[in-house]
């Protein structure tokens, strides 16, 4: 099926099916003024929260403080899916899913590796996101693209966009 179709007919589904594959996105603070950076995101689907594993000296915890609205966009690998997740991000005290989701490759950031006093766990508990999937087939965008252009009354239809709500 394609990544069209398949968010017409489940756009949440869809979502977690690219996310398994995309091992990382652009985060940032809502109203923070700051740049958007890129993080790897660990999912929970059964609680509809993205974990993130970072340094209590970078930017981004500075800008979450005790808690604030975030988004978290990712493109997917053949550049036809696009996402955008949004929710509230705030730093967290949770030992046992930081040692769950630990990894070398987590460790390599950190001069004293898990042990490090600036590891830390960010949540974004999901509340709403919004996807976006274009077609495959080059043949066809250039069809809707020459047709739009032939026809001023036709926009060229490439995709498919949704936006939906996580349950609470």
């Amino acid at each position: 099926m394609s990544i069209r179709k398949e968010i017409e007919h489940d756009p949440r589904h869809a979502l977690i099916e690219k996310m398994d594959d995309v091992r990382v996105g652009m985060l940032g603070v809502e109203g923070s003024s700051q740049h958007m950076q890129p993080m790897t995101h660990f999912t929970d689907w059964d609680t509809n929260t993205l974990y993130f594993i970072t340094s209590s000296d970078t930017d981004l915890v500075r800008a979450v403080g005790l808690g604030g609205r975030a988004h978290y966009c990712i493109v997917g690998k053949d550049q036809d899916f696009h996402a955008c997740l949004a929710g509230t991000l705030e730093q967290v005290e949770d030992q046992a899913k930081l040692d769950e989701l630990w990894s070398p490759v987590a460790g390599a950031w950190f001069e004293k590796g898990r042990e490090d006093p600036k590891v830390t766990l960010l949540r974004l508990t999901l509340a709403d996101a919004s996807v976006w999937g274009s077609t495959e087939s080059s043949l066809r965008f250039g069809f809707e693209i020459a047709r739009a252009n032939m026809d001023e009354d036709h926009l060229p239809d490439v995709g498919v966009h949704k936006t939906f709500r996580f349950a609470a």
